[in-house]
């Protein structure tokens, strides 16, 4: 069995593979440590190049998309490691870049998963939008990072070196211990893609795990490799996934409420979509919360079969206590560091 299984779900990926696949196995080269790629059904030849250039990568073949939640979970399944890095192709990864993930681990038990500092690939003194130096939720379940609230990165001038708990690890590039996973059930495969991580990130903490994002590990993230930040599907997959996310992990003496102001602020949202003159993202929303009502008969099995005590909710400290809405454009509290003081 290896320490440590470096797995890349790739989806069509040929031109990201060729530019960086190269990287992680020169910079990856702890003892036991292995480089897997996990296809999911790609048609641009990835798979053949990859096993004519870099032989020492694995490689396991699935027929077809199976999106990033259940892609990783069939795969992960078949690979035996004790610490499993879930990583983008078009990520870059640093000289050095495992070595403090996998001794975080090695040294707190009582950590599920932890996450590197996730800078721009394009605009390399700032933070990437997908997970930055830690992610975290407010109370209505709008998510956000150390160094990113919603599209405002902020510039790294190392105010967020420091190791620190968080509410979810970014599905980018993360480390998580393979028994935890296993624990958790992995991934919900009806999230097919977006805020996966962050569903099974909560109920690590409904299990009573802990989460944590290490700095000293440095990557660079393209961002919107397999979908465009722009993408009306993008649009669909976060409301969608987000009230997805609520209903299964919310205490139950607060769902019923939650949901409720989350329903009126994606309203809003829907009506602020059409004053922008982009009716295409305004629908996305109307479908998901169709789709969010055909699937509560599901939502309610996964609340009771999952793992996790949802009343666990008043013991984690990294939910922010207010809305992020209001505080981002009313009191225009632009950056993590102006929050800080209304965590649970």
């Amino acid at each position: 069995m290896d320490k440590t299984a470096i797995v890349i779900l790739n989806w069509n990926g040929l031109e990201y593979l060729k530019k960086f696949l190269r990287l992680v196995t020169e910079y990856s080269s702890l003892p036991h440590t292995s480089v897997w790629l996990a296809d999911n059904g790609s048609t641009d030849e990835s798979v053949e190049w990859v096993a004519a250039n870099l032989p020492q990568v694995k490689i396991i073949c699935l027929n077809e998309n199976h999106g990033f939640a259940g892609g990783y979970n069939l795969a992960l399944g078949q690979i035996d490691a004790e610490y499993y890095v879930l990583i983008n192709s078009d990520i870059e990864v640093t000289p050095g870049w495992l070595s403090p993930l996998v001794l975080y681990l090695d040294l707190h038990p009582e950590v599920a998963a932890v996450q590197p500092k996730i800078l721009s690939l394009y605009r390399r003194t700032h933070f990437e939008y997908a997970g930055a130096s830690g992610g975290y939720i407010d109370k209505y379940g709008f998510t956000f990072c150390r160094g990113r609230i919603f599209h405002t990165t902020e510039e790294d001038k190392g105010q967020y070196n420091d190791v620190a708990e968080v509410f979810w690890t970014s599905g980018a590039c993360m480390m998580i211990r393979a028994s935890a996973w296993k624990e958790c059930r992995g991934f919900d495969p009806d999230f097919f893609a977006h805020m996966e991580e962050i569903d099974m990130c909560w109920r690590l903490h409904n299990m009573g795990w802990k989460l944590y994002a290490v700095p000293l590990s440095v990557v660079y993230h393209a961002g919107g490799g397999a979908l465009p930040y722009n993408s009306p599907m993008k649009t669909f997959l976060n409301f969608r996934n987000n009230l997805f996310l609520l209903y299964k992990n919310l205490p139950s003496g607060k769902l019923r409420k939650i949901l409720l102001i989350r329903k009126i602020m994606d309203l809003l949202a829907f009506i602020f979509f059409i004053l922008q003159g982009k009716p295409v993202h305004a629908i996305q929303i109307v479908k998901a919360h169709i789709h969010y009502y055909n699937n509560i008969r599901s939502l309610k099995k996964k609340r009771e079969i999952y793992p996790g005590n949802h009343e666990n909710y008043s013991k984690i400290k990294t939910i922010l206590n207010r809305s992020l809405v209001f505080e981002f454009y009313i009191k225009r509290n632009k950056t993590y560091a102006s929050l800080i003081k209304y965590f649970n």
